[in-house]
C-alpha cells in the first residue's frame, strides 16, 4: 500500500508540474502581498482617525473647563457660593476626563508611529521581491526558449525535462516562502501582531477613585477660597478709594468757607 500511495503521489506531482506556471504562482505571491501591505495602509488611516476624534473631544473639553470656570468667578461675585461650587466640581471633573485622553492620545500616537515604521520595512521588501519576481520570470521564460530550442535540435522528450523545471519550480517556491516568512517577521518585530491586554484590580480601582474624589474635593475648596480672597481684596479696594473722595470733599468744603 506504501509502495502504491507513493507512486499515486510521483504521478500526481508531475502531473500538477506540468500545468503549474512558476510565472502566475510568482504574481500571485505579490498580489497577496501586496494585499498585506494596503491591509497595514488601513489600519494607520484607521489609527490616525480615531486620534483626531480624541483630539476633538480634548478641544471640547478644553472649552468646558474654561467656561466653568467663568461661571464660577462671576457665582462668586453675585455670593453664590452653592454655585460656584457646583461649576468648580464640574470643571475638576473635566480636568480628569481631560487628562484621561491625553494618554489615550499618547497611545495611539505610539500606535500610529509603529504602523508607519512596519509600513515603510514592508514597502520596501515588497518592492524587493517585485523586482527579484521579474528577474525569476524573465530567467524562466528565456530558460524554457532554451529548452524547447534544445528539444527541436536534439529531439529529447518533453518528459525528460521534468527533472529540470521541477528543480526551478522548487527553488521558486523557495524564494517565495523566504519573501513571505520575512514579511512576517517584520509584522512581529514591530508590535502589529501583539494582543495587548490589561489586567485591572476592582478592589485598588476604588481606592484609587476615592482618592481621586478627595483630590478633587480639595482642589474645588482651594479654588473656592481663592475666589473668596479676590472677592474681598476688591472689596477692600472699593472701601479704600471711597474714603479719599470724602476726604478731598471736605477739605474743599473747608477751604471755600476760609
Amino acid at each position: 500500500m506504501n509502495r502504491i500511495s507513493t507512486v499515486v503521489k510521483q504521478k500526481v506531482s508531475t502531473l500538477l508540474d506540468r500545468y503549474e506556471d512558476p510565472k502566475e504562482a510568482l504574481d500571485y505571491s505579490y498580489t497577496k502581498q501586496t494585499e498585506m501591505l494596503n491591509k497595514v495602509r488601513r489600519d494607520i488611516a484607521e489609527v490616525i482617525t480615531a486620534k483626531k476624534r480624541l483630539e476633538m473631544q480634548k478641544a471640547k473639553l478644553w472649552d468646558n473647563i474654561r467656561t466653568l470656570d467663568e461661571q464660577s468667578r462671576r457665582a462668586i461675585d453675585a455670593d453664590k457660593e452653592d454655585l460656584a461650587r457646583l461649576a468648580l466640581e464640574r470643571k475638576n471633573v473635566n480636568m480628569m476626563r481631560l487628562r484621561a485622553l491625553d494618554k489615550q492620545i499618547t497611545d495611539m500616537q505610539s500606535e500610529q508611529e509603529k504602523l508607519q515604521d512596519t509600513e515603510r520595512r514592508l514597502s520596501s521588501k515588497v518592492e524587493e521581491f517585485n523586482s527579484k519576481k521579474e528577474v525569476i520570470k524573465a530567467q524562466y521564460s528565456a530558460a524554457e526558449a532554451q529548452v524547447r530550442i534544445k528539444e527541436s535540435v536534439t529531439g529529447i522528450s518533453e518528459e525528460m525535462a521534468d527533472v529540470g523545471i521541477a528543480m526551478n519550480k522548487a527553488e521558486e517556491k523557495a524564494e517565495k516562502m523566504k519573501a513571505k516568512s520575512q514579511a512576517l517577521d517584520e509584522m512581529i518585530d514591530s508590535g502589529v501582531l501583539t494582543d495587548y491586554t490589561s489586567n485591572t484590580n476592582d478592589d485598588g480601582s476604588a481606592i484609587e477613585k476615592e482618592l481621586e474624589d478627595v483630590a478633587s474635593q480639595r482642589a474645588v475648596d482651594e479654588e473656592l477660597a481663592k475666589l473668596k480672597a479676590e472677592r474681598s481684596k476688591k472689596k477692600k479696594l472699593g472701601n479704600r478709594s471711597d474714603d479719599v473722595v470724602e476726604e478731598q470733599e471736605t477739605e474743599e468744603v473747608q477751604q471755600a468757607a476760609t
